[in-house]
């Protein structure tokens, strides 16, 4: 399959899909086939059970903590009882038993994700690698916030780092959060990304140094960070302070300068 995508306008947007043998292509993101399926059942707010058994997980996406019902409710609405076309790198099942996919109803429709990001039903996980999936999801989630749909209707819903206290309260959540970084540091084999002085207090990102290459490969010096302004999105710990680790590049998004 190929295709090609239009420029959002306000909140929808037109991802159109051409039936042709080989992989799915859309806007430059390809997809190796991995079958299809009527959805059973929905599991939760990003995976469903297809009739024949298989449970599938929405990639590149997390549910929106806050939200969780009506989210699960969002998705219901696209895919429950519908035939679902599966495409993905492979259909190897994660450890839960759940096969990682990119799913649509429709060639001529976008995918399930980018309808719920852009309903504010989901957010981006930024854990593509493939810096053309994660465009193509980053804009619907653009989408859904610049309308305040969904999650996005809550002015809180990207946290501060200013507020350290509002991100601990968040302890096991996907969050996104931005801030200004004062400064880079090194501790061992760890790179932290430092929003305030009081190191056990305030909030940091950690990057492990076997990620090093890929944020280098990506044309991201950590260093140069400092007194940039960021979004960064992931699970929050609670390690002193409010943490969030860098398991992927995409999870950092570079706003600008102070």
């Amino acid at each position: 399959m190929a295709a090609h995508c239009r420029k959002f306008v306000a909140v929808s947007f037109t991802c159109s899909l051409v039936a042709a043998s080989g992989p799915a292509i859309a806007a430059g993101c390809s997809f190796e086939p991995q079958g299809e399926g009527r959805v059973a059942a929905v599991i939760d707010a990003r995976s469903f059970r297809l009739e024949d058994g298989r449970e599938v997980l929405l990639a590149g996406i997390e549910p929106a903590e806050s939200e969780q019902k009506k989210n699960i409710s969002a998705l219901s609405a696209i895919v429950a009882g519908r035939e679902l076309k599966l495409f993905g790198p492979d259909d190897t099942p994660d450890r839960y038993g759940r096969q990682p996919a990119f799913a649509f109803l429709d060639p001529s429709q976008p995918s399930v994700q980018a309808q719920l990001l852009a309903q504010g039903a989901a957010l981006v996980s930024g854990s593509m690698s493939d810096r053309d999936c994660a465009a193509l999801l980053a804009a619907a989630e653009a989408t859904g916030r610049a309308a305040k749909q969904g999650v996005w209707a809550d002015p809180a819903a990207i946290k501060n780092t200013e507020s350290p206290g509002d991100i601990l309260a968040g302890i096991g959540r996907f969050m996104v959060v931005e801030g200004k970084v004062l400064s880079v540091r090194q501790a061992g084999a760890t790179t932290y990304l430092n929003f305030g002085r009081n190191w056990t207090h305030d909030f940091a990102v950690t990057i492990s140094r076997r990620m090093l290459p890929a944020f280098e490969a990506a044309g991201i010096v950590l260093k140069s960070l400092e007194s940039k302004r960021i979004r960064v999105r992931g699970w929050v710990e609670s390690r002193t302070g409010p943490r969030i680790e860098a398991l992927h590049v995409g999870q950092i998004e570079v706003l600008g300068g102070s």
